[in-house]
């Protein structure tokens, strides 16, 4: 498959992604036959959002086999696996994310295409998610604990609701990064997409008609014609000069 068959492709899927319309987005992905892992996580993504979620595990695992230290494909693995109550598949992935944050506090997926902002406290909320599905309230208070040191937009309020939950005995729902935030094209690869006019455009400087050429033979003819009557008249002139001065 050609690279720019792809782009296009890709393109056409964020966009009917951004217009919530999942299934036209899926149908475009599905026209990919050469995926990378963030074209697959585009793929999981829309299949999270139409509640597939058997389907959202296996385009994660193909995610996961193509780039095996994409943290963000852990967690959100991790998160889906829970939806599909598959909890110690959910545990190793959330301890695979967060060795694979290779212990920054924080991961901003821009770059890649991905406007989103990883943070580790959301992975150790993950795990104590999963424990407190496991009825292990112990220890799923202690990882929220640990996940209160950390730094991060919005763990204050979350940690906070969360150990609450948790000591009323209540299961708590994961996190996932946000429906619509996808990897996403680059910019200049998309604009090369784009009909590109190298000539630019045509401008008429002048006109030209039969009538407009036969004038100007015209007027050059006649200038000619001046032009060798001068030289005439100016040789004539000198012969008779000098006729004059010889008698």
């Amino acid at each position: 498959m050609l690279y720019i068959e792809l782009i296009k492709l890709w393109d056409e899927a964020v966009r009917a992604i951004d217009s919530r319309d999942w299934q036209s987005a899926l149908t475009k992905l599905n026209q990919i036959t050469e995926h990378n892992c963030r074209t697959m996580f585009v793929v999981a993504s829309t299949h999270i959002a139409l509640g597939q979620v058997d389907l959202a595990i296996e385009a994660l695992d193909q995610v996961i086999a193509k780039d095996s230290c994409l943290a963000v494909g852990f967690f959100q693995r991790s998160a889906v696996h829970m939806m599909a109550n598959r909890l110690e598949e959910a545990l190793a992935d959330c301890i695979w994310a967060q060795k694979f944050m290779r212990e920054n506090p924080v991961i901003d997926y821009k770059q890649l295409g991905l406007r989103y902002k990883m943070y580790s406290w959301q992975v150790l909320y993950n795990a104590a998610a999963v424990h407190s599905r496991l009825q292990q309230w112990d220890k799923a208070r202690e990882i929220l604990t640990a996940a209160s040191q950390e730094r991060g937009a919005g763990w204050s309020n979350l940690i906070g609701i969360a150990l609450e939950a948790i000591s009323r005995r209540e299961v708590l729902e994961p996190l996932l990064v946000p429906e619509g935030e996808v990897f996403r094209p680059r910019k200049q690869e998309v604009d090369q997409l784009k009909p590109r006019d190298f000539l630019g455009e045509a401008k008429v400087t002048r006109i030209f008609t039969l009538y407009s050429c036969f004038k100007s033979c015209l007027e050059i003819n006649y200038k000619m014609q001046n032009s060798i009557i001068v030289q005439y008249m100016t040789f004539k002139h000198k012969i008779m000069s000098l006729c004059l001065f010889v008698f």
